[in-house]
């Protein structure tokens, strides 16, 4: 197929995704049948030769993790001038103190990994991580019920968390447990909640980002809402395949000149 074709291809997927929406959930300007698609494009200020790191929150959120791997994930990241460290929010509070008077913004996972908890205690545990120094909230959908088709329940679960806080709410749809039908249903319901960002992976569920995944999302969400890549890239190789295909945030726990091989968990 051509690249028009392909587009197509995508866009008659989103055009499916609202039609499933409509009168589910509250209505919003991206559920509309005339809603403008995404463009597929880096963000801005890229080049071929850019450091994608500029463009990275690199990760460290195995739970094993010590504390001295934390100092570390901070120290690079800082040292980077990385977009973001995201964390667990046991430790966000030092990540914060850490990164005190840099760019680099400390952030934070909830929900994390299974999007399976109670709308009332995914906002609890967002407002304690931007009380203990997050500056943005990466909350995984609920991506069991999507599966079911519980449309109501998704969006509550997310506008839960975005209500919580004031700061950038970004939501993982999981989407290699997702179909190109439900990765479509849940960026539009994270868009309708109020997200800021929607975003492919938690990075244990096996499967990544992939380019197409992260297409479908940015045409899903239009050119205001952030796209943002994660699990499986760790070459500078791979991150540039995600910002050309309309990523403007890459997650991973080391971003190398070659090729290292994907681990699970970032």
């Amino acid at each position: 197929m051509t690249a028009g074709a392909d587009l197509a291809a995508l866009d008659a997927v989103v055009t499916a995704a609202r039609r499933t929406l409509a009168g589910r959930i509250p209505d919003h300007p991206r559920l509309a049948a005339d809603a403008q698609a995404g463009t597929i494009e880096p963000p801005p200020g890229y080049r071929g030769d850019a450091d994608p790191l500029l463009w990275t929150d690199l990760t460290l959120l195995k739970p094993e993790a010590s504390l001295a791997e934390i100092d570390a994930l901070a120290d690079r990241a800082r040292a980077a001038h990385a977009a973001a460290a995201c964390v667990n929010a046991g430790v966000v509070d030092r990540v914060a103190a850490r990164l005190a008077g840099s760019t680099t913004m400390p952030i934070c996972v909830v929900g994390f990994p299974f999007g399976a908890g109670r709308p009332e205690s995914l906002a609890r545990e967002a407002a304690d991580a931007v009380a203990a120094g997050a500056r943005e909230i990466d909350m995984v959908l609920a991506y069991g019920r999507l599966r079911d088709g519980d449309v109501g329940h998704v969006f509550a679960h997310v506008r839960a968390c975005v209500a919580a806080v004031k700061m950038p709410v970004k939501v993982i749809l999981e989407t290699a447990a997702l179909n190109d039908d439900q990765i479509a249903q849940g960026a539009l319901i994270a868009a309708a909640a109020g997200a800021a960002f929607v975003k492919t992976s938690t990075g244990f569920a096996g499967g990544g980002a992939q380019a197409h995944h992260v297409m479908l999302m940015r045409r899903a969400v239009g050119d205001d809402i952030g796209v943002k890549a994660s699990g499986g890239i760790r070459s500078v190789a791979d991150a540039h395949v995600m910002l050309r295909a309309g990523a403007n945030r890459i997650g991973a726990s080391r971003i190398d000149p070659g090729g290292a091989q994907p681990t699970k968990g970032y």
